[in-house]
């Protein structure tokens, strides 16, 4: 369960954003500039806002009122960023490793997150040799071998070719089958969001324009039939 009711004023945007949802994959649609990314921000403490209040299971991360600000390493927060970030310096190996010393995971986990992000040729690989795809997975498995109670997925298909796009879908779509971690996905695209999400926050120009179910969000995106001609 999440909760996030949070204000913060930009120099071009005011975010004012309030929602709540037992959603185990979650996300926020709205154009670019709606203030999403901001929001996954608030979530991981990469941004205090100026007032509100973030809880997660239970657990407030945030409260402008009670002067809590949970410390990023301490939020158990998985975060991908749009470009990956990986350690430049470190093969793929060594960037999961990274994750899984963070929760010391076991070989068989390393093993599991491996198989089911397809990472198995890529290990030895330096981040400058991988495709903008491989990267993002192995973005996502590091994320994930830190064994965060929701993983943060900002824009993770942007940039990538159509194929490369596909193929990483596919395997955000395998991890949502097959693990149970909690998912708030950050996305513009209607296709992104109905393969994944349960529910849908919509957001427009930093406030909450709606909060549906996935089924409901995917008949909005049907064009209407005109009436008949006159």
């Amino acid at each position: 369960m999440i909760e996030v009711a949070i204000t913060h004023a930009f120099r071009d945007l005011t975010l004012d954003v309030a929602f709540a949802s037992p959603a185990r994959a979650l996300a926020l649609f709205g154009d670019s500039g709606a203030g999403k990314t901001s929001v996954l921000d608030a979530i991981a403490g990469l941004l205090e806002p100026q007032h509100g209040r973030i809880v997660l299971d239970g657990q407030c991360l945030f409260d402008h009122a009670a002067r809590v600000a949970m410390p990023v390493s301490m939020r158990d927060v998985g975060y991908v960023f749009q470009d990956g970030r990986l350690f430049p310096h470190l093969r793929v190996h060594a960037n999961l490793l990274y994750g899984a010393r963070a929760r010391r995971r076991s070989a068989t986990d390393f093993a599991r997150i491996v198989e089911l992000l397809d990472l198995g040729d890529l290990l030895d690989r330096s981040p400058s040799t991988l495709s903008g795809g491989e990267r993002q997975r192995v973005a996502i498995g590091r994320a994930l071998l830190a064994q965060p109670r929701i993983l943060l997925l900002d824009e993770p298909l942007t940039g990538l070719h159509r194929e490369a796009r596909a193929q990483v879908l596919g395997h955000l779509g395998r991890l949502k089958r097959e693990l149970r971690v909690a998912t708030l996905l950050v996305s513009h695209q209607a296709d992104e969001v109905i393969a994944l999400a349960d529910e849908v926050v919509l957001l427009r120009a930093g406030n909450v324009a709606g909060q549906v179910d996935v089924a409901a969000f995917a008949a909005m995106q049907v064009p209407r039939v005109s009436g008949s001609a006159h």
